[in-house]
């Protein structure tokens, strides 16, 4: 993640509707690790003199109310400020993304179609066009699994190579090791040797890897090649993982249709926090 002056803030969605406390648990947590502020957001539409208008704000305002004093409760040394602010939610709470160090958001575990459809849904576009790091809490983490674990997919992408350094950063902060894994889907004929086609698999992960472990020689790496399915075999991988963090390449669109197939996929069926991290 970048180290910027300016991107000292974690920010984080409060959901009037949902229970917003597995995610703002994860805002509030990484902030005090890394010595950040917090910022609780709600988006409303712009208020009008009708009762349907002035409930929203209200009930965003005393979700806000509510979800800050939890956060200091959590963690009293956290800077917490509240943001009531108006727009619609994925826009609004994106463009806050070009000064944050990563969003936070929940997830209502929509179906694919509901969460393209849904006028409330955050987490495709905002994960589809945030400039920093982005991520999805669906579920607690698996703090229990000892030792703790994350899992990066990487693919030799650039954008594969932006999500390792965060998974470095994230392992390093909480003193855990870091899978790193790299699925290889056997194509419908197969033109080449299958053990020539995963010993490049093999080189590609070492090449992308080389390097961290001086940086971070606190942080026990594993090299992992997987044969299958990306989703399901990353998604496996991370069963039991405080998260898993990937790569989102391009910079999307609003209804998060670029957002990838792999990246899309994880973010329905992966039962731990999934970090999507924007190349560059």
């Amino acid at each position: 993640m970048s180290d910027a002056g300016e991107h000292e803030e974690v920010v984080v969605g409060i959901d009037p509707a949902r229970d917003w406390r597995l995610p703002l648990a994860w805002a509030v947590d990484e902030a005090g690790r890394r010595r950040l502020s917090l910022r609780l957001v709600v988006a409303v539409p712009p208020q009008h003199d009708t009762p349907r208008s002035i409930a929203l704000h209200q009930a965003a305002s005393e979700a806000l109310g509510e979800a800050a004093a939890w956060s200091r409760e959590r963690h009293p040394e956290v800077d917490a400020v509240v943001d009531l602010v108006e727009g619609f939610p994925a826009p609004a709470i994106g463009r806050l993304s070009g000064q944050a160090r990563m969003i936070v958001l929940g997830s209502r575990h929509l179906s694919r179609t509901s969460e393209f459809l849904s006028a409330g849904s955050l987490v495709v576009p905002v994960s589809a066009q945030a400039q920093c790091p982005v991520v999805v809490v669906g579920d607690a983490e698996h703090v229990t699994q000892q030792p703790p674990y994350l899992v990066v997919g990487i693919d030799g992408s650039e954008s594969s190579k932006a999500a390792l350094a965060v998974a470095f950063g994230e392992a390093d902060l909480r003193r855990a090791k870091l899978r790193a894994v790299s699925v290889w889907q056997p194509p419908l004929f197969l033109l080449h040797d299958e053990e020539a086609a995963l010993q490049g698999q093999r080189r590609m992960l070492s090449e992308t890897t080389a390097g961290w472990s001086q940086e971070y020689p606190d942080v026990v790496l594993t090299h992992e090649v997987l044969t299958g399915h990306p989703v399901e075999e990353l998604a496996g991988a991370a069963e039991h993982a405080l998260a898993v963090v990937v790569g989102r390449r391009g910079k999307g669109g609003y209804t998060g249709m670029r957002l990838g197939s792999v990246v899309h996929g994880l973010l329905h069926r992966a039962h731990c926090p999934v970090i999507t991290v924007p190349a560059g």
